[in-house]
């Protein structure tokens, strides 16, 4: 028989210089970062760059780029960095003007036409020029006396020739006894007596047969009074087409001239040459707008009066809008559109509000981001672009059918709106830049069938790159270009070395460092405003250390009132003593901005019964799916490890004592499983550990996030309530190069305050908090005396043998723990209290 054995528990406690990465200021050979010579390029992004550069060089359908990474780490800075060089190779682009004009055919459907570069406001003023141009001179050619002398014959003979013929009918209607009157129904034949119109009561005293002849001979005068109109209307309108003929040809001979000229400069444009062919036309068919005397324009409308009254400008169609205008562009367009809205993003009809309506015309479509950079690149928040309405379907759209429509987005939602223009889509060669974090891009690919294929090139930004010599040194040299950037003092090396400490820790490990570059300046922002208040002139590492300090104490609220609750006794967490089935497990707390450790009271109660493990938090609704698969092992690993030789008669529940939020993760099921252990074994665990760490089915201890948090966490709280020397934290051996704790509790550590244990199994754990030694399993299977392997065996062993006793071998009734059901066998002392009854 052996006694109780005591293990060694100094081989799983780890030194303090493993605790912290400590970055040895003599290594860099320079008095300050004002020596370097500044790296304004991110360092370590190789993948991501080479994507880039890929993406931004390929121009197949398609490979429009998806740039991944989280924020911080530069994406759209190198992204523009990597345009900007590719912008100076092609220094010989000349991205082209787009103009709409007017649509002869459907005024409601503007036409889109191209133009070389810097000619769309050249095109637009010569239109303009041109109206003017034809106001004057069909001005001049309307005033003159041989075009009024024209149409003075031609309406004079006209006049004429309707006043003989008037004449001759008035004749002949006096000779038969009648005159011609104009009333306002028209001209009517009057009988005359006498050389007056006759009266009613004569015309009815006059006999029956005179009276019939008169009616006759009245029909007859008026079918030739009615054929004189006719052909008085014929005449007129004769002269209305001579007249219009010659206004016509008097304007073809003012204005052909004119429209010549422009055809000669732009005949070669298909669209500008039916555009210039309709306006002519469409000059030569509304001449009576040039002829009119000018009006002045409404500032209210716009527009003068008179066509605001009619509704309409005539000269409309002389208006050309410039949509896109790269009269100052060198080389392809770059836009970053920072809200991309649907308007912003395709364009918008603007409306003018006229006599209680809505109108807009073609000068009022105004372009979007899409149109802008037609010819060049494009950079949009991906975010951004899901999250605005609308936006997402029209821009895959775009892409897929390399043309952009201006579309009323009010039309999108279903929507009735006012006076609605179609404009003609405007084609268009883009490439287009998503910038996004990685569960965006794998969202998207999931469940967007059309994803792939219009974004086919894939940027992935790390957020951390490896800690050697040399990336040292370019960070050195990137602190160098942001002191300058930002007009920031300089850094000491001591400075450098803290910056690259605390980096490390920003990604939890020793060889690693941050490439989160925009965290990095905030720092040297922050560290340059406590030197300045410091009066030094360089930045060395104590004001690094000040800025990490006070940003942490901005932020960490929460985190304190939580210490002070512990420490009053409201959340109850002990940090002495030993407790059976009771053990301080480790968490983290998220808030967005700061995230921090703190301890839970995980209690673990084991009783008779084939229930196996109950995780309350999970029945509760508590639990996450993570927290619950990591219970579940832990009966994976009691089956494994005790029930060999014997079934596992047990019933035990878990509980995180006052949680009242949701539990996630399984960096808790070690601490619940060392909780279960002590209750088997009736050997108190210390409180005076915390604990955290996963384990598998084998019963070896897996690494955890966080750990930095958790440790800092529960050293907090033990200084709150005072530090015995006995305190510590246990963390998985496979943790160690996470670590990064802060310098004041690697000082309370070295100072023999606080210790920090590492441990690889659970037996390894156990001892830890027990100072009892675990034991291992002997050949004939049994476990050394009083080891907590042993006294776990013999417990489950006597519930086996004691839930044997009240096994019955004849009726069977279902008992269950609320989540899954066990067959219990009635016991034969039941039945006979049965048969009693």
């Amino acid at each position: 028989m052996e006694s109780d054995a005591k293990p060694e528990l100094n081989k799983f406690e780890i030194p303090p210089d493993r605790l912290r990465l400590t970055v040895d200021p003599g290594i860099f050979r320079f008095k300050c970062t004002e020596d370097l010579v500044p790296i304004r390029e991110f360092i370590g992004q190789t993948r991501a760059t080479k994507a880039i550069e890929f993406g931004l060089n390929i121009h197949d359908d398609g490979f429009n780029i998806y740039v991944s990474g989280l924020s911080g780490t530069g994406k759209t800075t190198i992204v523009k960095r990597y345009i900007d060089r590719l912008i100076k190779s092609r220094t010989d682009f000349k991205p082209l003007d787009w103009c709409y004009v007017y649509n002869f055919r459907e005024a409601d459907a503007p036409r889109i036409a191209s133009l070389p570069q810097g000619k769309g406001k050249v095109f637009q003023r010569q239109i303009s020029e041109l109206l003017d141009h034809i106001k004057e001179d069909l001005g001049k050619s309307f005033a003159s006396d041989e075009y009024k002398a024209q149409r003075d014959r031609l309406v004079e003979d006209t006049r004429r020739q309707q006043q003989k013929d008037l004449e001759q009918l008035g004749e002949e209607a006096r000779s038969q006894g009648f005159s011609i009157q104009v009333t306002p129904m028209g001209p009517a034949l009057i009988p005359v007596v006498d050389g007056r119109p006759m009266q009613e009561a004569e015309w009815h005293a006059l006999p029956e047969d005179t009276r019939k002849t008169l009616e006759a001979r009245q029909d007859d005068l008026r079918k030739k009074l009615q054929a004189s109109f006719e052909k008085a209307e014929k005449v007129e309108r004769d002269v209305h087409d001579r007249l219009h003929k010659l206004d016509k040809d008097i304007g073809d001979f003012a204005i052909s001239r004119l429209f010549q000229q422009m055809l000669m400069e732009y005949g070669s444009n298909e669209k500008l040459k039916e555009y210039l062919a309709g306006l002519k036309g469409y000059t030569l068919d509304n001449l009576a707008a040039f002829k009119a005397a000018e009006e002045p324009v409404n500032p209210l409308f716009g527009m003068p009066m008179s066509q605001v009254a009619a509704g309409r400008d005539p000269f409309m169609p002389f208006k050309v809008n410039v949509f896109v205008d790269n009269s100052e562009q060198n080389g392809p367009p770059v836009i970053v559109e920072q809200n991309p809205n649907f308007g912003n993003m395709f364009g918008k009809i603007e409306r003018r509000f006229v006599f209680g309506a809505y109108i807009s015309d073609p000068s009022m479509i105004k372009a979007g981001a899409v149109s802008r950079a037609n010819g060049g690149y494009l950079l949009l928040s991906a975010q951004d672009v899901l999250t605005n309405p609308g936006v997402w379907p029209a821009f895959k759209r775009a892409i897929k059918n390399k043309e952009v429509r201006v579309e009323d987005p009010y039309e999108q939602f279903g929507f009735i709106a006012p006076q609605v223009l179609r404009p003609e889509p405007m084609p268009i060669d883009v490439k287009f830049v998503l910038i996004g974090d990685p569960m965006l891009y794998q969202m998207l690919a999931a469940y967007d069938e059309d994803f792939w294929e219009i974004f086919r090139v894939k940027a992935d930004f790390d957020f951390e790159v490896d800690r050697n010599e040399n990336n040292m040194m370019d960070y050195a040299a990137f602190i160098s270009g942001c002191c300058e950037k930002c007009k920031a003092r300089h850094f000491d090396p001591s400075g450098v070395a803290k910056v690259i400490e605390h980096s490390s820790r920003m990604v939890s490990d020793r060889e690693k460092m941050s490439s989160r570059f925009g965290f990095i300046k905030e720092l040297i922002e922050e560290s340059d405003y406590w030197a300045s208040l410091d009066g030094k002139e360089r930045i060395s590492a104590e004001h690094v250390q000040k800025a990490i300090d006070e940003r942490h104490f901005r932020h960490n609220l929460i985190e304190q009132h939580i210490r002070e609750m512990i420490k009053r006794g409201t959340i109850m967490i002990d940090t002495e003593g030993a407790v059976v089935g009771q053990v301080n497990g480790l968490s983290v707390m998220g808030l967005g901005d700061v995230s921090f450790g703190r301890p839970s009271r995980i209690t673990a109660k084991t009783f008779l019964g084939r229930g196996g493990v109950l995780d309350i938090e999970r029945e509760t609704d508590l639990g996450g799916r993570i927290h619950s698969k990591g219970v579940m092992i832990l009966g994976g690993y009691l089956g494994w490890k005790y029930a060999q030789d014997k079934p596992l008669s047990l019933s035990a529940s878990l509980c995180f004592e006052q949680s009242y939020e949701g539990v996630e993760g399984d960096s808790a099921s070690s601490a619940e499983l060392y909780s279960i252990l002590s209750s088997l074994s009736e050997v108190p665990l210390k409180q005076s550990i915390a604990v955290t760490g996963s384990v598998n089915q084998k019963g070896e201890v897996q690494p955890i996030g966080g750990a930095n948090e958790k440790i800092e966490g529960f050293y907090h709280v033990c200084k709150e309530k005072g530090l015995t020397g006995e305190q510590g934290a246990m963390l998985p051996y496979s943790n160690l190069d996470n670590l990064m704790l802060r310098e004041e509790v690697v000082d309370a550590v070295r100072q023999g305050q606080f210790h920090i244990y590492a441990v690889k199994t659970i037996d390894e754990g156990i001892e830890v908090l027990t100072g009892v030694a675990a034991g291992e399993k002997k050949p004939d299977g049994t476990y050394p005396e009083g080891t907590i392997n042993c006294k776990v065996n013999q417990r489950l062993k006597g519930m086996a043998e004691t839930l044997k006793e009240f096994a019955g071998t004849e009726e069977w009734t279902s008992a269950g723990n609320g989540h899954r059901t066990a067959k219990v066998r009635t016991t034969s002392r039941v039945r006979k209290a049965r048969r009693g009854t």
